[in-house]
């Protein structure tokens, strides 16, 4: 997993929405959705809740 993509989903544990975050990295929202579909697919979750998660668990965040 990418460093980016980690970072999408850190910052997507607190719960907050795409524009929040992407406000907060100083990113596009369209960037944090692309990180964050790109680690969804990798970690084969249904959300990006449920791929920090997985993340978590397996010790990539």
């Amino acid at each position: 997993m990418r460093s980016r993509e980690a970072d999408m989903l850190r910052e997507s544990e607190s719960g907050l929405p795409t524009d929040q975050i992407a406000r907060r990295l100083s990113l596009s929202g369209a960037t944090v959705r692309n990180y964050l579909s790109n680690a969804i697919s990798k970690v084969g979750a249904h959300n990006r809740i449920d791929a920090a998660r997985i993340a978590r668990d397996a010790g990539w965040l």
